[in-house]
């Protein structure tokens, strides 16, 4: 028998119930986080080790919400937000570990992905609902406040320095992904080793199904949710990212802008794509799937073929078809057309 399903944005998954371990038994939970809902699918002995396992790892990915969230404003990051302008702050290893990685890919891209965006965020959220882009008065304010050199880390000391007051963290592009990875660690620590975790557009797994060779994943086509993808990735002790603007867009005067923000520009982007980033972990794919959306095709991809293990898919609708453009280790993480 084959479950098939929807995740998020753009991501369709088809796996298998067990039949070569029968041992072990297949169970699927649901709970809303971080603005989405988490999913976790899983292979244990009994009901009771699986129950115990999921409450587990949802529980850590509440508390790394009640950490990352730029909503909660008892946040540990709007806790340190506020603080912006002021003397370098302690944070958490979950945080840190998050922000250094941020600023590792915000230096590789050279600000395409930008945590301090949240400003812009904020503008562009006001415009989506409005349908009116921003003035060029609030549009400067806020760009004052927005770069990824303005936030100083300290790993020996564990602190955050925010060098500008006003300054805000978003930490949507990276968290779910980081929450994944943490959900799946925890899944270990209970002995289950096969196991998916996704997060909307974010699915992090580590051993397959016990009859499959990996998670067969079915990459949404720019169509929508309801059309038959056309590529299919099959992963094992891997993550998968698509960023795109499939159902979060606005069409001002005429043009459709996405939800993802150019921080050079502070507007969303415009036109029609996805990215697919498939890379070891949940964290790196997550933040990596904004950067060639932002740099397009050639350079984001550029980008991608210099990090290990790291493979990307960009998707560009124009007036002449499809734009489709694969890093050279993409091919390698297909499977085959049809489950």
């Amino acid at each position: 028998m084959r479950n098939v399903f929807t995740i998020g944005l753009s991501l369709l998954l088809a796996s298998w119930s067990p039949a070569a371990e029968p041992a072990l038994q297949r169970f699927t939970f649901s709970e809303p986080h971080m603005g989405t809902r988490f999913k976790i699918v899983l292979y244990a002995p009994d009901e009771a080790t699986a129950n115990a396992a999921a409450k587990a790892a949802f529980q850590r990915i509440a508390d790394l919400d009640a950490t990352m969230s730029d909503y909660r404003v008892s946040s540990e990051l709007m806790q340190l937000c506020r603080k912006a302008g002021g003397e370098p702050v302690t944070v958490s290893d979950d945080l840190y570990r998050v922000l250094a990685k941020a600023q590792e890919f915000s230096k590789l891209s050279d600000g395409a992905f930008d945590v301090t965006i949240s400003p812009l965020v904020r503008l562009w959220r006001l415009a989506r609902r409005t349908q009116q882009l921003p003035n060029a008065e609030d549009l400067a304010k806020a760009k004052a406040l927005v770069g990824y050199q303005h936030m100083k880390l300290d790993a020996a000391a564990r602190t955050v320095h925010l060098l500008k007051t006003g300054m805000l963290l978003d930490l949507g592009g990276i968290a779910k992904g980081y929450a994944a990875d943490a959900a799946l660690a925890v899944l270990k620590k209970h002995g289950i080793t096969r196991a998916l975790v996704a997060a909307g557009g974010d699915i992090a797994v580590s051993g397959p199904p016990p009859d499959a060779g990996g998670w067969k994943i079915g990459i949404q086509p720019l169509e929508g949710s309801d059309a038959e993808p056309s590529r299919y990735l099959l992963l094992k002790d891997a993550a998968v990212s698509t960023s795109g603007d499939a159902e979060q867009f606005v069409v001002i005067d005429g043009k459709r802008y996405s939800h993802i923000v150019d921080p050079k520009t502070g507007l969303g982007l415009l036109g029609r794509m996805s990215v697919t980033v498939v890379a070891p972990n949940g964290l790196t794919a997550d933040a990596l799937a904004k950067i060639p959306s932002v740099l397009g095709a050639e350079r984001g991809l550029a980008l991608v073929e210099q990090i290990d293990g790291v493979a990307a898919l960009f998707v560009k609708k124009t007036d002449k078809g499809d734009e489709v453009v694969e890093s050279k280790r993409f091919k390698s993480f297909l499977a085959e057309a049809k489950p």
